[in-house]
């Protein structure tokens, strides 16, 4: 995939390979950043064999090489959305197949699987698969796949993603997890048994809110080829700029992550005993249920925190409108913080009770940290949450 590029696998260092495994194309002009190809098509019997963007461009060949260098995978395909790659491997199912899934998934994973392949016969069981007891039915059901979030959208429960692939292992089953609330230099699914990594890497992965795309990385060149062919056959291909943009933001990665990380857990420490917030989950603090294992799993917590406030959705709405620095918006992983209320927001498309059965409640605030000084972001917090009606007040 990356031959004739420049491959950075040799280097350990995670900002090395982000930085040197996207680069080629560069005959002839000594660029340090490669261009855009902003083609639709190329000369046949060109030394790269591209022939039409739709089915490749030296763009998302730069992005792929820097996606799989990240993860630790041998192949990776990029795509037009977070959605594009669910769709993509979605596809390669047949009616009558079967998806094991943890029951805390992104909505719009939700919606795909309720409103578009329920009608082609795929069957999707959902189960809280932070329960080691639930495991079981995955031998029993015999699924296609298994669909993991870790951490989940927006509840942020960590499974263990070892223990499910062994599993999942012992009846033939792939198992994919969705990394995009981890991004690579948190988490590394493949290494912990995972067929293939999903991400939105308009999130994270890119970090700055100005494009579209998404990837599935894999050691398994089986899935690879489907991958390559649901690219191309179903149309779900980047632009070559947001492919460039993607592979720009991934470079400074590290440095954000840990930022996005250090600013989280701060704040999420100092949530937790704020008048009228019910609860704080967060994966590195104390209190969160599954604590131990994300610091076994994760190497830091990520930006994302998600409160409990005591109060209804319109008041909660109040809240996230009151925030001068936190703008409501959904999507998260930019550098600039962000707020969702997933009821109303990420999470509309999932039936009430569904959301209620899950955790997600009317009072449910999701927050994505930015990159911002910690002192400015929990100043606006501050102000924001005096509109909670607490008692004594």
């Amino acid at each position: 995939m990356c031959e004739g590029l420049t491959v950075s696998s040799e280097f350990k260092g995670f900002s090395t390979r982000a930085v040197h495994a996207g680069r080629g194309f560069d005959a002839g002009t000594g660029a340090v950043m490669p261009p855009v190809f902003l083609t639709s098509t190329f000369a046949a019997g060109n030394p790269g064999g591209f022939d039409y963007t739709r089915s490749g461009n030296p763009n998302f060949r730069l992005l792929d090489c820097t996606l799989a260098a990240l993860e630790g995978g041998q192949f990776a395909t990029c795509f037009a959305s977070g959605v594009s790659a669910i769709t993509a491997v979605v596809s390669t199912l047949k009616s009558g197949d079967t998806v094991f899934a943890e029951e805390n998934v992104y909505g719009c994973t939700y919606r795909l699987f309720d409103k578009v392949f329920s009608k082609f016969g795929v069957r999707v069981i959902y189960a809280d698969l932070s329960d080691p007891a639930n495991w079981g039915r995955i031998v029993q059901e015999r699924p296609a796949l298994v669909w993991l979030e870790s951490p989940t959208n927006p509840l942020l429960k960590v499974v263990d993603i070892a223990g499910i692939s062994a599993v999942a292992q012992f009846v033939g089953a792939p198992v994919l997890v969705d990394n995009t609330f981890a991004s690579p230099y948190l988490q590394l699914p493949l290494t912990l048994g995972a067929t293939l990594v999903l991400h939105s890497t308009t999130k994270y992965i890119n970090g700055h809110s100005d494009c579209l795309s998404g990837a599935i990385v894999t050691n398994d060149a089986a899935w690879q080829e489907k991958m390559i062919f649901a690219q191309k056959a179903l149309g779900l291909q980047p632009s070559p700029f947001d492919a460039w943009l993607t592979a720009r933001g991934a470079r400074t990665l590290a440095l954000r992550m840990e930022q996005h990380s250090r600013t989280g857990l701060e704040l999420a420490t100092w949530l937790e005993g704020r008048p009228g917030v019910r609860t704080v989950r967060y994966p590195f603090l104390a209190s969160h249920p599954q604590v131990e294992l994300a610091r076994r799993q994760m190497r830091a917590g990520s930006g994302l925190i998600v409160a409990e406030l005591d109060c209804d959705a319109a008041t909660a709405l109040d809240v996230c409108r009151a925030l001068k620095l936190f703008t409501l918006a959904e999507s998260l992983g930019g550098v600039e913080s962000l707020v969702c209320h997933p009821a109303t927001m990420t999470h509309a498309s999932v039936p009430r009770a569904v959301r209620e059965q899950v955790g997600i409640r009317d009072g449910t605030v999701r927050f994505s940290v930015g990159i911002e000084d910690v002192e400015d972001l929990r100043a606006d917090l501050e102000r924001a949450l005096k509109r909670l009606k607490t008692d004594g007040k």
